[in-house]
């Protein structure tokens, strides 16, 4: 092995060593690390000696192990250089390309939800919003997930069971929705992506269709935003279609 491949190498099995801590992990012992690893335990104190000088990881007094104190530091410098049309619009622009309707992101403000990033379906017949658009929170499939995925308004145990809402004629009568919520670090709500159209071209296999690629995309941007996907409920399929009784 060259010392280009072994430095790779090690750079791996540190990052895995980095990566096997979960969500609800407080530390660590040297055999979980290395049962979820796979590596030998010579090779993980090896490599835990740089990880722990470079503050990666903490040895507890009690032999155990946790995450240090500079995956903070460089969790706050992301956050803090983090630029959100960096991200979303590009996840946008493929959910237009797979689905051929209009792409948003939408995030609340007080009693409405705002439109921040659009990208248009490339049809004539399409969903019209804009940039800018305020639109209601009490109506349409993104500001459902506004209202409902906010973990700081919603009991833990009266968060919705699927990561998708589907509207038809709700927010207007001639057009259809999809939106999953976008989390970021913390857990914290981001906001909402939604694919909209003509209420005509939502049919069953459509709202397949959008429902895999929006959920794709959301958790895909809750991945860029500092967010962890387990965040968002699991994915079986779209959920009930919330239909307009006008």
């Amino acid at each position: 092995m060259t010392e280009k491949q072994s430095g790779v190498a090690a750079v791996e099995r540190a990052l895995a060593i980095l990566n096997s801590f979960r969500p609800g992990d407080g530390s660590l012992s040297l055999h979980d690390i290395a049962e979820r690893t796979g590596l030998y335990k010579s090779t993980i104190l090896r490599l835990i000696v740089t990880l722990t000088q470079s503050h990666c990881i903490q040895r507890l007094d009690d032999g155990r192990y946790q995450l240090g104190s500079m995956l903070l530091h460089w969790g706050s410098m992301y956050q803090s250089s983090l630029r959100l049309d960096d991200h979303v619009l590009p996840v946008l622009r493929k959910l237009v390309d797979q689905t051929l309707e209009g792409a948003s992101f939408f995030t609340r403000e007080d009693n409405v939800r705002v439109c921040l990033f659009r990208v248009d379906s490339p049809r004539m017949l399409r969903d019209h919003v804009r940039a800018g658009d305020l639109l209601p929170l009490d109506k349409g499939a993104a500001g459902r997930v506004l209202c409902t995925f906010d973990r700081q308004l919603q009991p833990a145990g009266k968060m919705p069971t699927s990561p998708l809402v589907v509207t038809i004629g709700e927010r207007e009568a001639e057009i259809a929705a999809v939106a999953a919520p976008v989390f970021g670090a913390g857990g914290s709500l981001r906001g909402a992506l939604a694919v909209s159209g003509p209420s005509t071209r939502f049919d069953a296999l459509a709202i397949q269709k959008i429902s895999d690629a929006v959920y794709e995309a959301a958790v895909d941007l809750t991945r860029r935003l500092g967010g962890h996907p387990g965040m968002l409920p699991p994915y079986g399929g779209p959920p009930e279609t919330n239909r307009s009784s006008r």
